[in-house]
């Protein structure tokens, strides 16, 4: 009974010093945050250009007058991330499962998945909206010789920016599928085959959700960098998209507090999912 009660005493007494410990850490963290907050926050306050910039980017009258504006725009902005995440999605996964293929009958499409997943890695995303903006409703134009072959090709200029987007994008999250797949052993699929099923049945009901699991803290990172570059489709002339909507309100006066309204919707998609990434991760260390 003495030997129960000792360990009892101890195991109350490491409890008591944990319980110590994590209440001086809270408190050391809460004070320096507020020593380097607010020594930042002096810092910036007390300096002689923040009157011009708070005048010129954080103006509360022309929040008020600029934001309704901008967050009605900026539902273009979330329709188009959507169509183009689940475009991307089936692309990168459809270009993964071709590199990953071993039949030697599917030599021709590695090779062009290879090609397709190195060019448009390549190319910076702002360049390929150009590229596909410009380069596309150029072909589909008829000339003075006759209509164009390729007339059916769209020429709108949010399809055209959804479609650079997916193929920008798609090359990038192939390579993260890639790394999904070859991270399932091979026995998996082995064992898949061992009891009946095809290989079809094996990649899709073993390998690829496996897979998916694998590597969905980087789909996602990708995902928080792909709702951000939707504001590039303004570049080649999309109408009502929040990023364009904020640009023209500022060049009206040049003052910039429209674009901050634009930063912060923006952040109110990106932060809870930059969240969302950090808990998947820690659930996955666990």
């Amino acid at each position: 009974m003495e030997a129960n009660a000792a360990k009892a005493d101890r195991r109350a007494e490491r409890a008591a010093v944990r319980r110590r410990r994590d209440r001086r850490g809270v408190a050391i963290a809460a004070l320096s945050t507020v020593v380097v907050i607010g020594g930042l926050t002096a810092l910036v306050l007390t300096s002689s250009g923040w009157p011009a910039v708070r005048e010129t980017f954080f103006n509360a009258t022309v929040f008020k007058e600029s934001f309704p504006d901008v967050a009605k725009a900026f539902w273009l902005d979330i329709r188009v991330f959507m169509i183009v995440e689940v475009a991307v999605l089936a692309l990168g996964l459809i270009v993964a499962l071709i590199r990953t293929s071993v039949s030697p009958a599917m030599f021709p499409v590695r090779l062009l998945a290879v090609v397709y997943a190195d060019i448009f890695r390549g190319i910076p995303t702002i360049l390929l909206v150009y590229l596909v903006g410009f380069g596309v409703p150029a072909l589909a134009n008829s000339t003075a010789e006759g209509s164009s072959s390729l007339s059916w090709l769209p020429t709108e200029p949010v399809v055209l920016g959804a479609i650079a987007l997916t193929l920008s994008y798609g090359a990038y999250v192939s390579e993260v599928y890639r790394a999904g797949l070859r991270s399932v052993h091979p026995g998996q699929r082995d064992a898949a085959l061992a009891v009946g099923l095809t290989e079809r049945q094996a990649m899709r009901h073993v390998v690829i959700p496996q897979a998916v699991r694998n590597v969905g803290p980087p789909l996602l990172n990708d995902f928080i960098s792909l709702q951000k570059d939707v504001a590039l489709i303004s570049i080649i002339g999309v109408t009502g998209e929040a990023f364009q909507v904020a640009q023209i309100q500022a060049s009206s006066d040049f003052n910039y507090t429209p674009l901050l309204c634009a930063a912060l919707l923006y952040m109110a998609v990106t932060i809870p999912l930059a969240r969302m990434l950090d808990r998947w991760d820690r659930g996955r260390v666990r």
